[in-house]
């Protein structure tokens, strides 16, 4: 009896690739529901610096949050390139502002490494560092930065 064996390769995973403050993270793709400019949502009332409100998108009412204010501490400037991620998560729908969407990138998990000096404890929403053509993404795991209660929680943003 004779079998075919395939050679094992892991499967690469995609990421979608933004900007916020000047550095350029990743998120798994597959949490991706749709781009939009932040001018083409219809928002609602605004809840503070971090979250900007609520939107409409696709008949979906969420909230939207600002990742810009939420890194550099204070409301940060709507420009041309500010893009708001729509994410599915395992809890909700919900936007995230970002200074701008640049692409997909696809990473095999040997181009993925620890972050240095990230041990896991406050910061275990962080997945690694993804490297690739001479660029540097820092790799988030949305769920669990989405689910930081900020008043709660002394952990820290990357």
């Amino acid at each position: 009896m004779h079998k075919d064996i395939m050679a094992f390769s892991p499967a690469p995973n995609q990421f979608l690739s933004f900007k916020l403050g000047g550095l350029e993270y990743g998120l798994d793709f597959g949490k991706v529901q749709e781009l939009r400019i932040l001018k083409s949502l219809e928002r609602f009332a605004a809840d503070g610096a971090l979250v900007e409100g609520v939107a409409v998108s696709r008949g979906v009412i969420m909230p939207i949050v600002d990742m810009r204010a939420a890194f550099c501490g204070h409301p940060v400037e709507t420009k041309p390139t500010t893009d708001v991620i729509i994410l599915k998560l395992s809890t909700c729908v919900m936007g995230m502002v970002v200074d701008g969407v640049t692409d997909v990138v696809t990473l095999l998990p040997e181009q993925i490494s620890p972050i240095p000096g990230a041990d896991g404890g406050a910061i275990d929403y962080l997945i690694g560092l993804g490297v690739t053509e001479g660029r540097r993404l820092i790799l988030v795991d949305i769920d669990r930065l989405m689910s930081i209660d900020k008043k709660n929680s002394q952990r820290q943003v990357a």
